[in-house]
């Protein structure tokens, strides 16, 4: 198929392969139609066989050319199922056109240093699991990394140890190796049902961008479980700009990985 694709990728191999979609034609007939010499055509159909999408036919001192239907339409095959593949995934197109558009919208604002303290956000599911299954979600490293972090980031450290004084940890990674750290402590815990901890947000000199505090609460509801997770921030820098933008689809996305997460534990 690539190699196909590659063929057709030529404006002349193009244009050579639809007058072959009316009828067989000779090369010199070809070279006419295109206002191509002889030679460069002939190129041109050798390139177009190897790929399959023309057969030559010898009729005595003359040689036609034929198009090949099947690898034509294959490539439209593939193209429409490409088609359906985006059209699937339209949302996360989206996301992007979003966290955009905000970081521009918050770089208007952010003047100077403290430009968004006191900002908060909320955040709400319910889940298809237990309370005390969510909670070992937020507590258990491993269940953790499966899940706090939005798509195309890798996750190498993170942790939420339910006790006064524990440390709060994320350190991940996206595609190009660049790091991402928060740290900070557990506040507060109760298990299964809160869960405080405040996490700062370091820029590369490990200097404080902006700092969280968050509240989750989790809220038994039969065989279910309310989540609500609050969020404050402070200690916000003019640097902390791209994170701010992106808390809420940030946020949105893992906890969407959460609740995945839970459908292939019950499963």
């Amino acid at each position: 198929m690539e190699e196909i694709a590659a063929a057709l990728g030529d404006g002349a191999r193009w244009r050579i392969v639809e007058l072959l979609a009316e009828r067989p034609r000779s090369v010199g007939e070809l070279a006419e139609l295109t206002g191509l010499r002889q030679p460069q055509t002939t190129k041109h159909l050798q390139t177009l066989t190897r790929a399959g999408l023309v057969t030559v036919f010898p009729l005595g001192q003359r040689r036609v050319y034929a198009v090949e239907q099947a690898p034509i339409a294959g490539l439209a095959r593939r193209l429409r199922e490409l088609v359906e593949t985006i059209a699937t995934h339209e949302d996360e197109r989206g996301v992007v056109e979003r966290y955009r558009a905000a970081i521009e919208a918050e770089s208007l604002a952010a003047e100077h240093d403290r430009w968004a303290d006191g900002r908060t956000f909320s955040f709400r599911r319910v889940l298809a699991a237990p309370r005390d299954v969510i909670w070992q979600q937020w507590v258990d490293p491993d269940r953790l990394a499966s899940w706090w972090v939005p798509p195309s980031m890798t996750i190498t450290d993170c942790r939420l140890e339910p006790e006064p004084g524990g440390r709060a940890v994320l350190d991940y990674r996206d595609a190009e190796g660049r790091r991402y750290r928060s740290e900070g402590a557990v506040t507060a815990a109760k298990a299964p049902g809160r869960l405080v901890f405040d996490l700062s947000v370091l820029d590369a000199a490990g200097t404080v961008s902006f700092t969280g505090r968050y509240d989750l609460t989790l809220t038994e509801a039969r065989d279910r479980t309310r989540l609500h997770l609050a969020l404050t921030i402070t200690e916000t820098t003019v640097a902390a700009v791209p994170f701010i933008a992106g808390i809420d689809t940030g946020w949105r996305q893992v906890l969407d990985n959460l609740a995945d997460a839970v459908d292939t534990i019950e499963e």
